[in-house]
């Protein structure tokens, strides 16, 4: 069964009118950030108010994540121990790439979840991998306990500044092949683990390209977005599922391969091609995407 489409949408700052906005979005989890769009003189207050949110604020149909910071930095293990008291749904990890502090990150939880009276191994872990370390780990990250996606988006201002890159685009606009790299690395961890591969929508004001890398990111497997506009998400909702002519020719392709299943084949000519299983399986994929495509959009509409 292929995973459901997933947009993970960041509310900076702490802002009770960000929040109010975001709740009204078609996004599939809120991502209530205490890492870089808090300076470090407000990090308490923004951890109080962010902890604040997950007692009191009733989230209708998100999903509540917390981007934590950093694990070694002063203020990882604090912002977790704190907002478990509002029994949030997940953390995403940021520069994940240290396999012992993420295991000990689960134990830490685990005790939590104990403390507090939680269902056990409810809390999810989302690690973000935007450093060198981190892809080179990243098969072993994700299997770690807790993991259930991986956020490994092309791109990443801060995998350029861990390698001293001072530019991500070339001169045309698209990705350099380092970066694209990466993300086609936790593309494929991901999904070796069997964990959500998650993408990050990176671009404003240039729709098209935009669009463009949004369906690419789509039609390579990947099945999550991180989005920081809420005109983002209308990005990703019309680019990552599969055009009318693409599901109409895969229903065909499918109706094909039945009845030349009852003639005992399964590799004949369709519209001048030869093919056989791997095409069988890559229509249903495209089906499947879009009987998913139905189900989000009917719920959206309760």
């Amino acid at each position: 069964m292929q995973r459901r489409p997933f947009v993970l949408h960041f509310v900076p700052y702490a802002s009770d009118e960000m929040l109010r906005k975001a709740l009204a979005l078609k996004a599939d989890a809120l991502v209530l950030d205490l890492e870089d769009s808090v300076t470090p003189d407000n990090k308490e207050s923004a951890r109080k108010t962010v902890t604040e949110w997950l007692r009191q604020v009733d989230f209708p149909r998100q999903k509540r994540l917390v981007r934590i910071n950093a694990l070694d930095s002063e203020w990882g293990r604090v912002d977790v121990e704190s907002t478990m008291a509002g029994r949030p749904d997940g953390f995403l990890v940021p520069k994940a790439g240290d396999l012992a502090a993420l295991r000990e990150l689960d134990s830490f939880v685990t005790e939590l979840e104990k403390l507090h009276g939680y269902p056990e191994r409810r809390v999810e872990l989302f690690p973000i991998i935007e450093t060198p370390k981190g892809i080179l780990h990243v098969n072993e990250i994700a299997l770690c306990p807790r993991v259930t996606a991986i956020c490994g988006g092309r791109g990443g201002l801060d995998m350029a500044a861990a390698l001293g890159a001072w530019r991500v685009r070339d001169k045309n606009g698209d990705l350099l092949d380092i970066f694209r790299l990466t993300g086609m690395i936790c593309l494929l961890a991901a999904t070796a683990a069997g964990v959500q591969p998650i993408d990050s929508v990176l671009l404003l004001g240039d729709l098209e390209r935009m669009q463009r890398e949004c369906r690419e990111s789509a039609e390579m497997g990947y099945t999550g977005w991180i989005t920081i506009h809420p005109s983002q998400i209308d990005v990703v909702h019309k680019s990552c599922f599969p055009s009318d002519d693409e599901i109409a020719e895969s229903r065909e392709l499918v109706a094909a391969f039945e009845e030349h299943r009852k003639l005992g084949k399964w590799a004949f000519r369709f519209k001048g091609q030869m093919v056989d299983v791997p095409n069988l399986k890559r229509a249903q994929t495209i089906l499947e995407r879009a009987r998913l495509k139905q189900e989000i959009e009917a719920d959206w509409k309760r």
